[in-house]
């Protein structure tokens, strides 16, 4: 196969993890060799034999305590001979490589004359717009809505003026209850349909925020609470590679 790097750039809903399987088990099926990573676990479940960054190349978990940030990877393991492997030293040993998500997410860049545009140049970008799951719900208000945030990410909001958009859509209240019970319409007697409460949400800047919300929320409901720890980080740095 010829070495390429590709960009699938969609917006969320838009059907790109079903096109990266796809792809996955295609160049499967005549046996070649393909390796689907991502950033976070919840996203890997998605993929069709797909493994966390961390867990595959072993990056930094934290890089701004390291001055030289390098891959955690043993010297004379297997994994660190995959240039030899290929007998390539270009980027991932010349392998096809084809990142993929929503850019729009990520923070703006000012565009100047460095490599990067020699890079960018040479970068082949496939765009796909349709968003299947409104497409498949054939709810008007949830494809307008779609599209207005389309709008505000793409910077094409009409009404901008002196920084400031104009948001054609939400509802305003007047206090944290009342937005509660907007978005949580008699939780206390629908708090087991587990398919109405996949179509309720609050989005908040802070985890502050959050944690306030879930615990008035949770105030609600009748019953015992309960509370289950978990653990995110390692004693030792260096044996981070250790655990996935």
């Amino acid at each position: 196969m010829k070495e390429e790097v590709f960009i699938l750039d969609a917006p969320g809903g838009t059907g790109k993890t079903v096109v990266i399987n796809f792809l996955l088990a295609k160049l499967r099926q005549i046996k070649h060799i393909t390796i689907a990573v991502a950033s976070s676990g919840i996203v890997v479940t998605l993929l069709s034999g797909g493994h966390t960054a961390h867990s595959g190349f072993k990056p930094p978990l934290d890089l701004s305590k390291k001055e030289k940030a390098n891959c955690n990877i043993s010297h004379g393991s297997i994994k660190a001979n995959f240039w030899d492997l290929r007998h390539n030293i270009r980027l991932m040993g010349g392998a096809t490589v084809l990142p993929a998500g929503d850019f729009r997410q990520t923070l703006p860049v000012v565009p100047k004359t460095t490599r990067a545009d020699e890079v960018n140049s040479s970068v082949q970008k496939l765009r796909i717009t349709t968003n299947m799951r409104l497409q498949l719900s054939g709810d008007d208000a949830d494809k307008t809505f779609s599209k207005q945030l389309l709008d505000v990410g793409n910077g094409t909001l009409a009404g901008e003026k002196d920084g400031w958009v104009s948001l054609p859509f939400g509802h305003m209240v007047s206090d944290l209850k009342e937005l509660m019970n907007k978005v949580f319409p008699n939780l206390r007697n629908q708090f087991t349909d587990h398919n109405w409460l996949k179509t309720c949400a609050i989005l908040a800047p802070k985890n502050v925020a959050v944690d306030n919300l879930n615990i008035k929320l949770l105030e609600q409901l009748l019953g015992e609470h309960y509370i289950y720890n978990s653990i995110d980080t390692v004693f030792n740095i260096d044996e981070a590679m250790n655990y996935p």
